[in-house]
């Protein structure tokens, strides 16, 4: 399945650390994980990834590719902006939110409006997001969810 994982560009060590071993389990799982491409959640779960020889997908929101992070296995340039968020909900068979600001409540909006189930690791407290405590209990969540519909 394709997990769209998204977050704040900007995270403590925890919150990578965190966003790094969702990375490692998605990977371990056999999933294929999207995200923004750049820094913070989105290079920890990518590098996450990578260590377990995973794949990933970046869709940037600017027009160069080689803005992506190291760790990106396949970079889709838009430049869209942040309009390229709705990409990111929309191609993902279920979302993970960790952490985040505006631009990832942008995101978790276009995936409720789309029905996608959205997992949260410390997020935006909103209606239809099923909050969970660790990396393990997202992808769990996720799963679960995908394979029921």
């Amino acid at each position: 399945m394709r997990v769209s994982v998204i977050g704040g560009s900007t995270v403590d060590e925890e919150t990578y650390e965190s966003a790094r071993t969702l990375g490692n389990r998605l990977a371990d799982r056999g999933h294929t994980v999207l995200c923004g491409g750049l820094t913070g959640v989105m290079e920890a779960t990518a590098r996450g990834v990578a260590e377990r020889g995973g794949s990933t997908i970046g869709i940037l929101p600017g027009a160069d590719r080689e803005a992506a992070n190291p760790y990106v296995d396949t970079v889709i340039a838009t430049g869209l902006g942040n309009a390229r968020n709705v990409l990111i909900a929309l191609n993902g068979d279920a979302v993970v939110a960790v952490d985040g600001g505006p631009g990832t409540l942008s995101e978790i909006g276009h995936a409720l409006d789309f029905g996608k189930p959205i997992a949260g690791l410390n997020t935006h407290d909103l209606p239809g997001i099923e909050h969970v405590e660790t990396p393990e209990e997202a992808v769990q969540y996720v799963e679960t969810t995908v394979e029921m519909d």
